[in-house]
């Protein structure tokens, strides 16, 4: 939808915003080699931003960057160089917990606590901003609803008691309790079997949209960054070098951005010949 536009990124943002709630601004960030070996850098001049209410996706091969990219995004990391901001304001200037605690965050395990039930697990955080017991148990239960669980017959379990699934359910709605408006996930979806992953991808999109949030996402699966996404930005060796709509990218003259783009197209023609036109009814 947006962006800053790197030197090397071959897309054009697909509209004008001209004060995006998340911006990059030549952001940088290594890691010592270890062993005398050179260190790596992470994330390379990275500059990149996003709109109010917009799904971004960040794809690209393992070790580009981004997972990095949105660790730093919340301090969960610093970087080297450059600046992050969030809704204008530089996060270097932000209580780093009180920063982590406005924003989501969707991991691929879930990340839930396993000795806590899956209402104690949901309502953490507003517990730890000091909600009242009797409106973090409201919340509770409105969101477990949300996510498509009985909370009755769930809201007592541990995470052990559930299925992947369900597990994915309750870290979602973990990342909704306080009411935030940007959410950060990292391969969310990953370990689910496909007819669950697809299933829960379509019930986040369709709260991000409810909800007005904004969501940045981490995922290898480029059919599900195109199905999911407003945007898509492509990471490689530290650095977004395309970024656009699926369209967009579509029409990118770059080997890597055209290998990413062949699973769902041969996915899709793969579909097509195995399915039956007419099923019958």
């Amino acid at each position: 939808m947006l962006g800053a536009i790197s030197p090397l990124c071959y897309c054009k943002p697909s509209m004008n915003v001209t004060s995006p709630l998340i911006s990059f601004e030549h952001v940088r960030k290594h890691f010592d080699g270890g062993r005398g070996t050179p260190p790596v850098l992470a994330v390379n001049d990275v500059s990149l931003a996003v709109a109010s209410g917009e799904f971004l996706a960040i794809v690209g091969a393992s070790g580009s960057g981004k997972t990095t990219l949105l660790r730093l995004a919340n301090r969960l990391i610093a970087p080297d160089g450059g600046h992050i901001t969030i809704d204008g304001a530089d996060i270097a200037n932000v209580d780093a917990i009180a920063l982590r605690r406005s924003i989501g965050t969707v991991f691929q395990s879930g990340g839930l606590f396993p000795h806590m039930s899956v209402a104690d697990n949901i309502g953490i955080t507003p517990k730890l901003l000091g909600w009242p017991a009797a409106q973090i148990g409201v919340r509770v239960d409105e969101l477990m609803a949300l996510v498509r669980l009985d909370p009755a017959a769930h809201r007592d379990r541990l995470p052990h008691q559930l299925s992947g699934g369900q597990r994915q359910r309750v870290s979602v709605a973990r990342a909704l309790a306080a009411r935030p408006r940007i959410v950060l996930m990292d391969e969310p979806f990953g370990a689910l079997d496909p007819l669950t992953r697809d299933g829960l991808g379509e019930d986040y999109r369709s709260l991000h949209r409810e909800l007005g949030l904004t969501t940045i996402m981490i995922t290898h699966d480029m059919a599900e960054a195109v199905l999911l996404a407003d945007r898509i930005a492509v990471m490689r060796e530290g650095r977004i070098f395309a970024q656009g709509t699926a369209r967009e990218l579509a029409s990118v003259d770059d080997a890597d951005v055209d290998a990413l783009l062949q699973t769902p197209r041969r996915q899709a023609e793969r579909l097509r010949d195995l399915l039956p036109r007419n099923p019958a009814s």
